[in-house]
């Protein structure tokens, strides 16, 4: 099933019960999370949404985004409406 929303997208795999992230705002990527690693993320994130300086994501290990604390919003709620399609 695919996914786009504001700040991410990418496909959710039934089968291997993952997500595949393909793009962080305009940067791409390929990376595979389980409900684990899907779930630290978010928890993280929601957790610390509203710091003023916003949040800095690691893509492939080096690449750094930086998300605004606006964009932290958006990106827990893009992970929010995919939560539920874990089992």
């Amino acid at each position: 099933m695919k996914f786009t929303g504001e700040i991410l997208s990418g496909e959710f795999d039934q089968t291997t019960d993952e997500f595949m992230l393909y793009q962080v705002k305009h940067l791409s990527t390929t990376t595979a999370l389980n409900q684990e690693q899907f779930n630290s993320i978010y928890n993280y994130l929601s957790r610390h949404k509203h710091e003023m300086d916003g949040q800095i994501l690691t893509l492939n290990e080096q690449m750094l985004v930086r998300l605004s604390p606006e964009e932290s919003d958006q990106f827990v709620e893009d992970l929010n409406q995919i939560r539920s399609l874990f089992h």
